[in-house]
């Protein structure tokens, strides 16, 4: 958008950031934008028209969600061709962010138009700031599989991933998914809960991921709204040669911990204390 005509969208298509919950989080860019497109794609059109409403914007919307996203995507592209100006959003957040839109992007871009981001809100990087985790990287996985197996089976390919892990969930999931990252993830690990990010009973709360089971249970309002999950990164690890962890990982999962570290150590030649350290990680 031209900084010197703020009444004017440019011909093309507008990824607009929008308020999680306190509507006073848009952006200046992101209001002028909704307030020059020629028209908005919305996730939802009666949801979109209590923000539209409440600044006055007044510019014609159709619905782009999960569900019709390729059609509506193809309708979004004629628009553009047409030479209108498009402005994307969806319920909360940033489109395309485990939200609709991404197909509708690569549709645009594919036709030869310019897809401009919006930056703002973000339930991710809004929870990052605030969990008080000092990890070097983080790795954003989105919603984890709602059937248990593939639930299961995510959180263990992800276990060893070395950065911080962020999840979203929904209400009524909530508990089963914290039920697994407490017993297949290492107990020295931290575990941010954050809900109702912006909202009226927004809640941020930080605890060894072993205690975030009893944390959900003692009270009601804990397992209300729309979650962030943030799991601190893997402890580090003890520092064995390959054949050295294959032996203990072998030995650990048949014996107690300090005869699997005892054995070890007469295979090996590596000091037990070190293999009893690693021998307790693994279990």
């Amino acid at each position: 958008m031209s900084q010197t005509d703020s009444r004017q969208a440019i011909q093309g298509l507008y990824i607009v950031a929008t308020p999680m919950g306190n509507l006073g989080d848009i952006t200046l860019r992101a209001l002028e934008v909704l307030r020059t497109a020629d028209v908005i794609a919305c996730e939802d059109t009666r949801h979109a028209r209590h923000l539209l409403d409440h600044y006055a914007i007044k510019a014609p919307t159709f619905a782009l969600h999960e569900h019709n996203e390729n059609e509506a995507g193809a309708k979004l592209v004629d628009m553009l061709r047409a030479g209108k100006s498009v402005a994307l959003i969806t319920d909360a957040g940033t489109p395309g962010i485990s939200d609709p839109g991404a197909r509708a992007v690569a549709a645009a871009q594919a036709a030869g138009f310019h897809a401009v981001p919006l930056p703002g809100p973000s339930a991710a990087i809004t929870a990052l700031s605030a969990s008080g985790l000092n990890d070097a990287n983080f790795l954003f996985a989105g919603f984890l599989p709602a059937k248990p197996g593939a639930r299961k089976a995510e959180i263990a390919r992800l276990r060893p991933v070395a950065a911080a892990l962020v999840f979203y969930e929904a209400p009524h999931r909530v508990e089963e998914t914290i039920a697994d990252l407490a017993a297949l993830l290492e107990p020295e690990r931290q575990i941010v809960i954050a809900r109702e990010l912006t909202k009226l009973f927004e809640q941020i709360a930080r605890m060894p991921i072993a205690d975030a089971p009893a944390w959900l249970a003692a009270d009601d309002n804990h397992r209300r709204g729309e979650f962030v999950l943030i799991v601190s990164s893997p402890p580090p690890r003890i520092g064995l040669d390959a054949e050295a962890e294959r032996v203990l990982q072998l030995l650990a999962a048949e014996l107690p911990t300090k005869q699997a570290a005892k054995l070890a150590a007469e295979i090996t030649g590596i000091a037990k204390n070190l293999l009893y350290e690693r021998a307790l990680q693994l279990k």
